[in-house]
């Protein structure tokens, strides 16, 4: 049976480099390695152009060309005769393999060196298995491929939980559940910080949350900022990008206000996916796994529908909640405080919020939660809306109006985490009650 393209997706993984074979016009051969070797289709491939100048006029003067692939996982090699088609500097299938090459670069400190010029297109003739006298390693056992079934009924009950936190849980239980995938993160996007920000996680001793990735930075950041998926599934050879986010220990986020990020320490793979709801940003979906090449082409593809559907059911939660949303909150007052006194400290620097000298969050949520306190103080209640919040705080972080959910639930995970004497408590669409247990007092501090 012939092969096909199709039928060689580990060899494309860019695990091992791929050899490129030329000719000039009189015939004269030159071979180079290939960092990234992209399949268009079943007829196409596209080489990442960064060639050294032979091969470039070699392709030019004589396009026929022969290439050599390697299956990352079992070693065997694959001979495919191709031919120049075209180049591209422009388009999806450039960014894409641009994109590639920025995350597999940036990790061994050449993102500035290794600049794709070109997306090089060829047909793809004849494609032929290498024989070879010494026995390929034999490939894993190969997992069973996505079930439908599966992933249909994760997708269900991502759209039927209730609120943002049911949303992101029942994200991350479809991501363990259908896929088998033991560590992952869902970070919200914070537009006003420039950041993303972590808000649920499962497989890790510290769950992170709270957590940041500033910018466009590792694979993370440039997932968001890209709005593309994007995987790095041999990282054996290379540098982490968590070693460039921060390590500061736990405990430490009382002198830093800042959450130590999560992490595999024996990663392998790590695929970063952007959860995009009508063309905005929600958040980032991200995994890691201890096996090379775990993410393959099916999983990416579920973990893509997945994110999806996460990022319309948060923006649908954040519609619904603001269009049931009482105009103010029942004027009640607040059971009498008993007990210790609970000290409550906002930074104005960057709106973190210390719970008797313990760190708990900072940016919206902690103004969120700096609201709150003052109402209770001065009005004596417990119970508060959405609506007033987002009227409250909209001025100085317009974007709190799309993602006051999210921020309320990370706001409520902190404190449950950090076992704060007072808890954030949803009751109904919209609404939310502080428990405390005590007497609060709120101190301000400028820095």
């Amino acid at each position: 049976m012939s092969l096909r393209l199709s039928d060689l997706a580990s060899c494309f993984e860019g695990v091992i480099p791929s050899i490129i074979a030329t000719a000039s016009a009189d015939g004269m051969p030159n071979i180079s390695y290939l960092s990234h070797v992209v399949r268009v289709d079943d007829a196409h491939v596209a080489l990442s152009n960064q060639f050294f100048a032979k091969t470039a006029a070699n392709i030019r003067a004589n396009p026929k060309v022969t290439l050599i692939l390697v299956d990352g996982f079992t070693g065997a090699q694959f001979l495919l005769d191709i031919g120049f088609v075209r180049s591209v500097d422009t388009g999806p299938l450039f960014d894409r393999i641009a994109l590639q090459l920025k995350a597999s670069s940036a990790q061994v400190g050449m993102s500035e060196v290794m600049r794709l010029r070109s997306a090089d297109i060829f047909r793809v003739h004849a494609i032929e298995a290498v024989p070879s006298d010494v026995e390929t390693i034999p490939a894993a056992a190969s997992r069973a491929p996505v079930s439908l079934p599966a992933l249909s009924e994760a997708i269900r009950a991502v759209e039927q939980a209730a609120d943002a936190g049911g949303i992101i849980d029942s994200l991350l239980a479809a991501v363990r559940q259908v896929l088998g995938y033991g560590n992952a993160l869902v970070l919200i996007h914070d537009s006003h910080h420039g950041c993303m920000v972590t808000a649920g996680s499962i497989g890790y001793e510290h769950s992170g949350l709270g957590s940041e990735i500033a910018g466009s930075e590792g694979l993370i950041g440039s997932a968001a900022a890209t709005a593309r998926t994007i995987k790095v599934n041999d990282m054996s050879r290379l540098r982490r990008f968590g070693e460039a986010i921060g390590q500061e220990a736990e405990a430490a986020e009382n002198l830093t206000r800042t959450v130590a990020f999560p992490q595999l320490p024996a990663a392998m793979s790590q695929i970063a996916v952007p959860m995009i709801a009508r063309g905005t940003m929600k958040g980032v979906l991200f995994i890691e796994s201890a096996e090379r090449l775990a993410f393959r082409e099916d999983d990416e593809a579920a973990l893509e529908i997945l994110a999806g559907q996460a990022a319309g059911a948060l923006a649908n939660s954040e519609r619904e909640a603001a269009a049931a949303e009482p105009a103010q909150a029942a004027r009640s007052a607040a059971p009498t405080a008993v007990g210790r006194e609970i000290s409550v400290v906002h930074h104005r620097y960057d709106d973190s919020v210390f719970v008797d000298g313990t760190y708990i969050v900072k940016g919206v949520a902690g103004a969120l939660l700096r609201l709150m306190v003052e109402w209770h103080l001065a009005e004596g209640r417990n119970e508060f809306t959405n609506r007033e919040m987002r009227l409250a705080a909209g001025a100085r972080m317009p974007d709190i109006k799309d993602n006051l959910e999210t921020r309320l639930l990370l706001l409520r995970r902190r404190l449950e985490e950090k076992q704060a004497p007072l808890r954030l408590v949803r009751i109904g669409r919209g609404r939310v009650r502080l428990n405390v247990d005590g007497a609060l007092t709120l101190g301000t501090a400028g820095a």
